[in-house]
C-alpha cells in the first residue's frame, strides 16, 4: 500500500470463526499461519489469506467481523451445531474473541456514529489506530428467540443476516426456496427498536423479497456478487441490486472464486483462471445497473472456509485488496469513485444507519 492508495473497508470477514473454529492466532501473518497448518488436511488449510498484519499491510482499517454458528440440521465441520443453544454459546465465544482483541490493542469495536467518526478521522489523519470492527452476525440461528435481539444489541451486535447456506431457523438461505419462518417475521419486527441493520446476504429469493417488504430504512448485502455474470441463486439478480441501492444500501463484492467466474468447480478449478479483474467486472456491473458507483464496495469473505485454492490467482493475501484501486482507475473510475468503492460507500452507509 502506498500513500496514494485509498484505505479499505471490508464488509465481511469471519475473523472470530477462523480464530476459534480453525485455531488460528490472527495476530501472526498469514504466511506464518500457513507454515503451522502445512500438515493439516482440508480446504483452506495451509493456504489461508487473512490475518491482522496482512489487513494492516493492505490498508484494511475497518471491517465487519462476523459471529458465525449455524443450527440448521446440517453438519459441516467448524460451523454447524446440533442445537440453537450450542450455536448461541459459540457465537458468544466469537464476540468474546473480538473483545479480547480490543483489550489487547489489536482492534477497536465500532458500535455507534461517534465511534465511527473518531475512527475514520484517525485513519484519515494517518494515525496508527487498530483495526476498526463492526460486529455482524451471519445467520441468525444463535439468537434463541426474537425477544433476545435487544440483548444482542446491548452486547454489541449491529448487523444481522437471517440465514446462511441451506435452511435456517429464521429464513431460507442459499440453495433453498424457503421464505421467512414465523420466527423470522418476529425477528424482523424486533430489529428497528434494537438498532440492528438487516443484511440480505445468503437469503433465498423468496426470503429476500419478503424481508425487504417488512423492514424499512437502509439494508445491505455484505458479500454478494452479480447473477448476470455468474448465474447462481447465491448471487443477486439485477432487480435485487436495484432494490438494495434504492434503500440506501451497499453491496460488497466477494472474492470467492466460484462467485466470480461462471463454471468454477470447487476443488477442481485452478485459481489461475480467475484474477482480480473479475472482481472489477462485478463492481462495474453493479455500477451499470444502479447508474453510479454509490452502491458497491468490498465484502471479501476471503476467510470464509477457503484459502488461495479458491481465491483469485493473483492474490496472495488480503493485503492485495489494495490492488483493486489501480484496477478500478485503469477501467476509468474517477478518483472519487475509487475512494467510494474502497471505503467511502460503506462509511456512508454506517453513517446513514446510525445518524
Amino acid at each position: 500500500m502506498t500513500a496514494a492508495t485509498p484505505w479499505i473497508v471490508d464488509a465481511h470477514l469471519d475473523l472470530a470463526w477462523n480464530a476459534l473454529g480453525w485455531n488460528r492466532d490472527l495476530r501472526d501473518p498469514a504466511h506464518v499461519l500457513r507454515v503451522r497448518e502445512a500438515a493439516d488436511a482440508g480446504p483452506g488449510r495451509g493456504r489461508n489469506t487473512v490475518a491482522l498484519p496482512d489487513l494492516r499491510r493492505g490498508g484494511v482499517r475497518l471491517c465487519f467481523g462476523t459471529l458465525l454458528a449455524r443450527s440448521s440440521g446440517v453438519r459441516r465441520p467448524h460451523v454447524d451445531w446440533d442445537s440453537a443453544e450450542q450455536a448461541n454459546a459459540s457465537a458468544h465465544g466469537h464476540l468474546a474473541y473480538y473483545r479480547a482483541l480490543e483489550r489487547g490493542g489489536h482492534a477497536t469495536l465500532i458500535g455507534d456514529l461517534a465511534a465511527l467518526q473518531r475512527h475514520v478521522a484517525r485513519v484519515e489523519a494517518g494515525d496508527d489506530t487498530p483495526l476498526g470492527l463492526v460486529v455482524a452476525m451471519e445467520g441468525a440461528d444463535p439468537i434463541l428467540a426474537p425477544e433476545d435481539v435487544a440483548g444482542w444489541a446491548a452486547d454489541g451486535l449491529r448487523l444481522l443476516g437471517l440465514a446462511h447456506y441451506g435452511p435456517g431457523r429464521y429464513a431460507g438461505g442459499t440453495g433453498t426456496d424457503t421464505g421467512l419462518t414465523d420466527l423470522g417475521r418476529a425477528l424482523l419486527a424486533a430489529l428497528p427498536d434494537a438498532g440492528i441493520v438487516l443484511d440480505l446476504t445468503h437469503l433465498s429469493d423468496r426470503a429476500f423479497w419478503q424481508a425487504l417488504e417488512r423492514v424499512e430504512g437502509p439494508v445491505h448485502v455484505s458479500h454478494g456478487n452479480c447473477r448476470a455474470l455468474v448465474p447462481n441463486q447465491r448471487q443477486l439478480d439485477d432487480d435485487q441490486i436495484r432494490a438494495v441501492a434504492a434503500r440506501g444500501g451497499v453491496i460488497g463484492i466477494a472474492l470467492d472464486a466460484w462467485m466470480l467466474e461462471p463454471g468454477w468447480v470447487k476443488g477442481v478449478s485452478r485459481p489461475d483462471r480467475v484474477t482480480l479483474e473479475r472482481v472489477v467486472d462485478h463492481i462495474e456491473h453493479v455500477c451499470t445497473v444502479t447508474g453510479g458507483a454509490a452502491a458497491v464496495g468490498i465484502g471479501s469473505d476471503l476467510d470464509g472456509g477457503f484459502g488461495r485454492e479458491q481465491s483469485p490467482g493473483d492474490l496472495d493475501t488480503v493485503a492485495d485488496l489494495s490492488r483493486l484501486a489501480g484496477l478500478l482507475a485503469a477501467r476509468g473510475f474517477a478518483s472519487g469513485e475509487v475512494d467510494a468503492v474502497m471505503h467511502g460507500n460503506w462509511v456512508g452507509f454506517l453513517r446513514r444507519c446510525w445518524a
